[in-house]
């Protein structure tokens, strides 16, 4: 699995397809979200201005997933925290295409970003998991992320648990 910077420019043709696909298959993910009107039928220009909002932030960097040259997840890192008493990285998102759920993407994903966590010096890594998503409080869980806090998300006052990796540890 590679992962590459989605670039500065809004993604078109191919490309919002393939992130297009990746969003609709997780509309399980999306109706716990509410980040799209309709989970069912999530359409182009609906991702396209998602992604444009995420990297309203600065700092934040949207990375794709590629495996055989196929669009198989992506993340959505965040540098700084909007929080200054929050020194931590954030992922805000991690997605992997729901059709290659369980075969061990998810987990290599989350590797790779914490890589690239620990090649630009930072020790420590947070996210924030929905309340209503056991199934990702327990992927993240079992690969070591702790609870820290619970509170509401910034953007739309969801009930969220906040968890956090030390990257130093072996």
């Amino acid at each position: 699995m590679i992962l590459d910077p989605l670039p500065a420019v809004p993604p078109a043709g191919s490309l919002l397809a393939g992130l297009t696909a990746l969003y609709a298959s997780n509309s399980a993910f999306h109706r716990l979200t509410g980040d799209f009107p309709d989970p069912e039928d999530i359409r182009p220009e609906q991702v396209a201005a998602a992604l444009s909002e995420e990297r309203k932030l600065p700092g934040t960097e949207i990375l794709l997933a590629r495996s055989l040259d196929r669009l198989t997840g992506i993340a959505v890192t965040l540098a700084h925290h909007p929080d200054p008493a929050d020194p931590d990285p954030w992922i805000g998102l991690l997605m992997v295409d729901a059709n290659l759920h369980g075969q061990g993407h998810g987990r290599r994903l989350a590797a790779l970003v914490e890589d690239r966590f620990r090649a630009a010096g930072r020790t420590a890594a947070r996210l924030a998991v929905l309340a209503n998503n056991p199934k990702a409080m327990a992927f993240w869980t079992a690969l070591g992320y702790e609870v820290l806090d619970h509170r509401e998300d910034r953007g739309m006052g969801r009930p969220c648990t906040v968890l956090r990796k030390d990257l130093t540890a072996p």
